[in-house]
C-alpha cells in the first residue's frame, strides 16, 4: 500500500515551487490563486525570498502548504494514496490531498492557523529543545517533574523527541535531561511553544474557523498527529485537527500504525526530504521516496 507524506515547519527553501510553477498551467493557476486569496505576493517570497524572509510566520506555512497541496494535484495519476498523513502543519496539506479539504478552504485555515500561533506566541514567551538519544518515557518523567510549563511535543523518530513550552522551564529540563544521558537536549530557533498548552489561544481561534468550514469524507484514512489511527470521519477529523495545536504530534507512533495497517511504499510530497530521513529512523523495512512530477 502506498503511504503520501507531508512535512511540516522548516522544510521550506528559497526557490521553492518555482519548478512547478514554470512547468505546469495547474500549478501556475494554483499559485495565482493562492496570491488572491491571502491577499500578498507569496509566490514572489516563494521563488524569490531569503531564508529570513521565508521564516515569517504569515509566510512559512501557507508557502510549505502550497508546495506539498499543489505537486501532489500536478502529479495527476501517479498520485494515487491509500493513506496519508502530515506532520504538525502538514496535516491540512494531507486533507487536501485526499479531498477532505478543499484548496481554498485549506490554505485559508493554515493562513488562520498561522496568525494565531504567532499571536499566542507573543503572549508568553516560549520555546522548543530537541532532545536525542533518550527514551520517551524518561524524557515524559524529566518534563512532568520539572517546575513551570515543559511537555513533549513531537514524537519524531525513536531517539528524537522535541520538547515544548515556558523558556525557563525548557532550560532547566534541557540540563536535566543532559544530566540523566541525552546525546543533545538543544534549545531550536523558534517562537513559540508549538504542541503545547501554550497554544491554547490558538486552538480557541482556529476551532472556531474549523467548525465553520466544509469537510467532506476522504478518498482514503488519514493517519491523525493526535489520534494516530486511520480515520474517514469529517466531524473526528474536525476535532483531531484542533486538538493538535496544544497536543503532540505522534509521529513516531503514526508512522508504526501506518505500516501495521499495510503500508509499504512512504512517498513524501512537498520541500525537503525530513519525513524520509525520519522514516528510515522509524523502520528501514519500507520504502521511501520523494513525490516528483
Amino acid at each position: 500500500m502506498k503511504a503520501y507524506l507531508f512535512p511540516g515547519q522548516g522544510a521550506q527553501f528559497s526557490g521553492m515551487g518555482k519548478d512547478l510553477y514554470d512547468s505546469s498551467s495547474k500549478a501556475k493557476e494554483l499559485f495565482e490563486k493562492a496570491d488572491e486569496i491571502l491577499g500578498f505576493k507569496i509566490t514572489k517570497t516563494m521563488f524569490e525570498g531569503s531564508a529570513d524572509e521565508l521564516k515569517e510566520t504569515k509566510v512559512t506555512q501557507p508557502a510549505i502548504f502550497l508546495h506539498s497541496t499543489i505537486l501532489a494535484e500536478v502529479m495527476g495519476d501517479q498520485f494515487q494514496p491509500d493513506m496519508v498523513a502530515g506532520h504538525s502543519l502538514g496535516e491540512i496539506s494531507a486533507l487536501v490531498s485526499n479531498k477532505s479539504l478543499a484548496f481554498d478552504d485549506g490554505l485559508r485555515l493554515v493562513s488562520k492557523r498561522a496568525l494565531a500561533m504567532q499571536k499566542a506566541c507573543e503572549i508568553k514567551p516560549s520555546t522548543m529543545a530537541a532532545v536525542l538519544g533518550l527514551e520517551d518515557d524518561l524524557v515524559e518523567s524529566i518534563c512532568e517533574k520539572t517546575p513551570g510549563i515543559v511537555v513533549a511535543a513531537n514524537y519524531n523518530c525513536p531517539g528524537q523527541l522535541v520538547i515544548s513550552g515556558e523558556i525557563d522551564a525548557v532550560n532547566a529540563a534541557c540540563e536535566t535531561l543532559t544530566e540523566n544521558g541525552a546525546r543533545r537536549a538543544l534549545v531550536l530557533p523558534v517562537g513559540g511553544a508549538f504542541h503545547s498548552p501554550l497554544m491554547e489561544p490558538a486552538r480557541e481561534e482556529l476551532a472556531d474557523a474549523i467548525e465553520n468550514t466544509q469537510f467532506n469524507t476522504p478518498i482514503c484514512p488519514i493517519y491523525q498527529n493526535v489520534s494516530t489511527q486511520a480515520n474517514i470521519d469529517p466531524e473526528e477529523i474536525k476535532k483531531n485537527l484542533v486538538l493538535q495545536l496544544t497536543a503532540p504530534v505522534k509521529w513516531t507512533q503514526s508512522m508504526q500504525q501506518m505500516i501495521k495497517d499495510g503500508g509499504r511504499m512512504f512517498i513524501e510530497v512537498g520541500p525537503g526530504n525530513v519525513l524520509q530521513g525520519l522514516m528510515r529512523k522509524i523502520d528501514r523495512s519500507v520504502e521511501t521516496q520523494k513525490g516528483e512530477i
